[in-house]
């Protein structure tokens, strides 16, 4: 993303158009149907990372990337590439087979249908409009590392992982492109041996290049800047709507970022009910997470001014149980699950249950919530005594939730744990820091 920008910069300022070879890749966004609204001044851009054997399909490495021109601000979205998802339908097209629909590793997309159904699949996902999707392969990366001369990153322990080919001792080191490269892919440096970790590293990486990138006089050599550009361009494809100019107004909207406002973040997850050794999003943190980036509101948090409760700004008032009505809907076939439901959301947990029966209009795969956009809130409160379920929002639904329970994934109620409501209402700011995001500013290991 960091070589995107400035090789948009300088198109505009140096007079690089002709440095810039990007291949490009056709998406029909029309074909995507409805799609989430797009907010003035946020831009999307879906990063993916991938070998060149896999030629593009499958990528390792999914980030989805919010700039807030407004805010001057930048979220990192690490998508894990082994999360499962309902991914959409999508059309056979040259010598992509095409996808009936259902659930699937999310990468998987890619292999199905290109870029044009890994990103529709992430819009449907997260329900956050897709501006562009920007491709890196691997050996890319590893130029980029080189022409900056490497970056410097803390090696808390010593690292021997064949696999990776990487061998690095202990401390502060010089890490070259093969080295870096090596980080990002390694699985056994970390602690549980698991692509979640293997983010941990690939964002101390983003970081520790993005440092490097802005420090005075790194890119100051004209030979550096060209050297820069074409190990970026030479490993860059990206969607046809992804011109040049288009790259030079982002560049300019990002001018004014500083790093303590580059936020990093992955999506919650938890161990998969597909698949043992998958990973699903986790409810209601995942979609919270989505939807302040969404809206523009995952920024850094920066505290609450004194007076702001008396200019207007006091915080929404926390959902509780008692302000959800909901109809529980029994698609189990279980007979008497809706009345168990009602009895457990009413008695022990203080919902308001406006009735049960068995599914009509709406009848999902899985355990759905169906919200309002006024009632979102509430639908993630309900979420979070329910071991499994998904929310969907549905326009003019009224103020009343309805909870479809399915077979394939219903496991019951929580155990009682506390509300979210209060802290759902609390913006963006604090969805980041509960998931642990990081700033690029600093590293988030001492040596």
């Amino acid at each position: 993303m960091t070589g995107l920008v400035i090789a948009g910069s300088l198109t505009v300022y140096a007079g690089y158009r002709d440095a810039l070879a990007i291949d490009t890749e056709e998406i029909n966004t029309d074909a995507w149907g409805e799609r989430p609204d797009q907010i003035e001044g946020i831009h999307n851009i879906l990063l993916l990372g991938g070998d060149e054997e896999s030629e593009g399909k499958r990528p390792d490495v999914l980030v989805l990337v919010n700039i807030n021109v407004d805010q001057d601000s930048v979220t990192m979205v690490n998508i894990p590439r082994d999360m499962m998802v309902d991914i959409p339908r999508c059309d056979a097209v040259d010598e992509y087979p095409g996808w009936a629909g259902g659930i699937d590793q999310v990468n998987h997309a890619a292999a199905y249908g290109g870029l044009d159904c890994l990103g529709h699949t992430v819009e449907t996902v997260t329900d956050i409009h897709l501006d562009h999707m920007v491709t890196v392969d691997f050996s890319g990366f590893e130029d980029i590392v080189n022409t900056l001369g490497g970056v410097e990153l803390c090696i808390p322990e010593p690292i021997d992982d064949v696999k990776a080919h990487l061998e690095l001792d202990a401390g502060m080191q010089t890490l070259s492109g093969e080295e870096a490269l090596g980080l990002a892919r390694s699985r056994n440096s970390t602690e549980f041996r698991n692509d979640m970790g293997r983010i941990e590293s690939q964002q101390r990486l983003i970081g520790a290049i993005l440092r490097k990138v802005t420090s005075d006089g790194t890119l100051s050599s004209p030979t550096t800047v060209y050297e820069f550009l074409r190990s970026v361009t030479d490993s860059l494809s990206a969607d046809d709507g992804l011109t040049t100019d288009r790259m030079a107004e982002l560049a300019i909207a990002m001018r004014e970022v500083d790093l303590d406002r580059v936020n990093m973040v992955m999506v919650p997850v938890e161990k998969s009910r597909f698949n043992e050794d998958k990973v699903d999003p986790r409810l209601p943190e995942a979609a919270e997470l989505f939807a302040a980036v969404a809206a523009g509101e995952a920024l850094p948090d920066e505290g609450v001014e004194e007076g702001d409760e008396e200019n207007g700004q006091a915080e929404a008032p926390a959902v509780e149980p008692g302000d959800v009505s909901v109809r529980v809907l029994n698609g189990v076939g279980e007979t008497g699950l809706a009345s168990a439901v009602e009895a457990l959301l009413a008695n022990d947990y203080g919902f308001d249950v406006t009735g049960i029966g068995e599914p009509g209009e709406r009848d999902p795969d899985l355990t759905t919530i169906y919200h309002s956009p006024e009632r979102e809130a509430h639908a993630q409160v309900l979420a979070s005594y329910l071991v499994n379920s998904q929310l969907e929002e549905v326009a003019d639904f009224g103020d009343e939730l309805e909870l479809v329970m399915k077979p394939q994934d219903w496991e019951g109620l929580t155990d009682g744990r506390e509300t979210a409501g209060a802290d759902e209402a609390d913006g963006g700011d604090d969805v980041l820091e509960e998931l642990g995001a990081t700033s690029a500013v600093e590293d988030t290991v001492d040596c």
